[in-house]
């Protein structure tokens, strides 16, 4: 039986993204929680990302007409049908055996643009290939011919863009992972990569982490290589600082994720609509930037857009949905964030997203 028709027999006490968090820690080993919850070192990030949202006041204007109103974007000459993307989530087979299989079935249904990561337990070419909602989340293989041969392979299955993420060149410290001795599932099936990058042959002077795990990061020449290897339009995800924005709109990117990676890299680096708006004064006004971390309600979706963002990126609390009801559940958070977002957008007097702006919040 099709999604839809599921989607009107949820459980009543399953409301709002909150309650799919409460859910699914039932759902999921002591371990497991942790590593998907940690943010890195005190997890001041992982606080300030969903402070950040309250701390901004919608102003809404009353009495417009809103009777075409919708929420269609075009990002790289695609229409979407509205901004809620799938941000890029590994090893997905942690929290459902149907892994990353139920998240695009959902992503499908709803018509979310799910990027799919490098970490996927799922072969990218099990994605349908006639779906116009995917693109490809790219983590640097260590050198340039596997990470082209990692592009080669989305291009051939008709991902719509590559999504490079250059904020992670090493995990972060995540104490609250550590202290619950999560461990990924050992011979964990990683189609695409292995698990973790690991620098050979060091000699007794190099350093570990420099010589070694840094050597094997990409640069500004290995993106400017990148650029020139595929006609895809290639994202950065991870960006947040505008000298970092202006070299990337130099260097051929075509669009910016503005994203602390969820609070799990770096900690106390500014928060993410912060960022976002020192970007955007630095990029075209047409430029893409999407917004990754802390979006929780429509409300939020709705300030993000109001700080310059095209589009944004969920990422736990799809998870959240799919620790707990596999597709159906995925499906559902999509659908109740769109929902609060078209009710934020309608009480907020905004027709469309172009009608979103600064001029709505205070």
């Amino acid at each position: 039986m099709p999604i839809e028709s599921h989607l009107t027999k949820i459980p009543p006490h399953l409301l709002t993204l909150l309650d799919y968090e409460r859910e699914a820690k039932k759902h999921l080993p002591t371990s497991y929680w942790a590593y998907l919850q940690s943010g890195a070192m005190n997890e001041i990030n992982l606080k300030r990302n969903l402070q950040q949202f309250a701390d901004v006041n919608i102003l809404p204007r009353v009495l417009n007409d809103l009777t075409h109103g919708n929420t269609h974007l075009e990002i790289f000459g695609q229409d979407y049908p509205h901004p809620i993307f799938l941000a890029p989530i590994g090893h997905q087979a942690l929290f459902h055996p149907e892994a990353e299989q139920a998240t695009a079935l959902a992503a499908e249904v709803m018509q979310s643009n799910i990027i799919l990561s490098t970490f996927t337990n799922t072969p990218l070419q099990a994605l349908k290939k006639e779906n116009p909602f995917k693109w490809f989340q790219l983590y640097w293989q260590g050198n340039r011919e596997k990470s082209l041969q990692l592009i080669r392979l989305a291009e051939k299955h008709n991902y719509k863009a590559i999504v490079i993420t250059v904020d992670a060149p090493h995990k972060g410290i995540r104490d609250t992972e550590r202290q619950a001795q999560f461990d990924l599932p050992p011979n964990m099936y990683h189609p695409h990569t292995k698990a973790h990058l690991v620098a050979e042959n060091l000699q007794p002077h190099q350093h570990p982490l420099f010589d070694g795990l840094m050597q094997l990061a990409p640069k500004w020449a290995d993106i400017h290589w990148l650029v020139k290897q595929t006609k895809l339009p290639i994202v950065l995800k991870g960006i947040q600082h505008p000298a970092d924005a202006k070299i990337a709109l130099e260097q051929g990117i075509q669009g910016i994720i503005v994203s602390n990676h969820g609070g799990r890299v770096l900690d106390t680096t500014p928060t993410t609509l912060s960022s976002l708006k020192k970007i955007r004064q630095v990029v075209p006004h047409n430029y893409p930037l999407l917004l990754d971390g802390g979006i929780r309600r429509g409300t939020d979706v709705f300030k993000a857009i109001a700080f310059g963002a095209n589009a944004v990126l969920i990422g736990r609390p799809y998870i959240y949905g799919l620790a707990t009801a596999g597709a159906l559940g995925v499906a559902h958070v999509i659908r109740t964030l769109k929902e609060e977002f078209e009710i934020t957008m309608a009480l907020a007097g905004t027709a469309t997203l172009k009608d979103i702006s600064s001029d709505y919040i205070a």
